[in-house]
């Protein structure tokens, strides 16, 4: 189990962690109804704290896990971490999902479109037959007012869940559990593409490219329209602001992010 704290990545500060010791982390505070938010973030998703206001929110979350291979190799390159591998977002979720079902602990899915959220339900539970989902909200893909949070607060605790899996996509989800963490006293786990990957509605690419972090490469191919802009622009922009790191020219200070003026609310 391999659990060395957070480092700085581009002014992110992201955990060293492995599998087993992000799950142990999500169960014990599910089981202690303790607040924990959580994300897996990859390139895109440590480039988003480019934004002195998003990287205040990334840097007040519990959690930050290595989700892209070039994130697990900056944290083994920069800071001898010693990671076998990433914490890939939907191998986290089915991995929670497991030890949820053994420990009877009660889920919630949160977010993506009413059809995604019913197969990825139905999918789940095909897969775990003792894991108990408690409620299931889509999102309304817009901010919520303050009323509508408190309505989603009480949905929630009053459903008897005992943690949240979020799929709004990156950024919303984080801020998202950014946002809610204070509310509900329990895990809060932004999973993103987790939720179309186990719903059978988007394949995930070939392990062998995964393991050579050429994931990009195959989402890429698969939905070129959405995608292009964060992959031909933001892989080679991650891969110089990194080197500038290593080399001490240009190291972004965590402690220099903006806290955010009022609540987005996104859900």
């Amino acid at each position: 189990m391999i659990d060395a704290g957070k480092k700085n990545i581009l002014g992110v500060m992201v955990n060293a962690i492995d599998y087993e010791a992000a799950v142990e982390r999500v169960i014990h505070a599910a089981q202690e109804r303790q607040p924990l938010a959580v994300t897996a973030l990859a390139v895109h998703g440590v480039m988003t704290g480019s934004d002195p206001v998003q990287r205040y929110r990334l840097n007040h979350l519990d959690l930050v896990a290595p989700d892209g291979m070039p994130v697990r190799w900056a944290l083994n390159w920069l800071y001898g971490a010693g990671l076998p591998d990433r914490v890939y977002g939907p191998t986290l979720t089915l991995k929670v999902c497991a030890r949820a079902a053994e420990e009877s602990l009660p889920i919630y899915l949160y977010g993506s479109k009413p059809e995604v959220i019913d197969l990825l339900q139905q999918n789940l539970l095909r897969q775990f037959p003792r894991l108990i989902i408690a409620g299931v909200q889509p999102s309304r893909f817009r901010r919520l007012t303050l009323d509508e949070k408190g309505q989603v607060v009480e949905q929630i605790r009053s459903s008897g869940a005992r943690l949240v899996f979020i799929g709004l996509g990156c950024p919303r989800q984080e801020t998202w559990a950014y946002e809610f963490r204070d509310d509900l006293s329990m895990p809060l786990l932004a999973v993103g593409a987790a939720f179309d990957f186990h719903a059978g509605l988007l394949p995930q690419a070939p392990p062998g490219m995964q393991q050579r972090g050429l994931e990009w490469l195959f989402r890429l191919g698969m939905e070129p329209r959405r995608l292009w802009k964060r992959y031909i622009m933001l892989n080679p922009a991650y891969l110089w602001r990194l080197a500038l790191q290593a080399s001490r020219i240009r190291v972004i200070d965590p402690l220099s992010g903006v806290r955010p003026p009022e609540q987005m609310l996104f859900g």
